[in-house]
């Protein structure tokens, strides 16, 4: 990994956080739906934000 200045390493922390409550908030938007083709999108979207935030935390390996 290419050395990362403090202010890269701060943004990539800020987005980290960002991403986990995106994952948490549609994940729990996903469990009170009943309509199945909602709760689906909504659980697609988590898993986006998940890919996300394990994309970011590969780049800090």
């Amino acid at each position: 990994m290419a050395n990362l200045t403090t202010k890269e390493l701060t943004a990539l922390e800020d987005q980290l956080g960002v991403e986990q409550v995106l994952i948490k908030k549609y994940r729990t938007m996903a469990g009170q739906c009943a309509d199945a083709g909602l709760k689906n999108r909504l659980e697609s979207i988590a898993g986006r934000h998940q890919q996300h935030y394990d994309t970011l935390i590969n780049h800090l390996k």
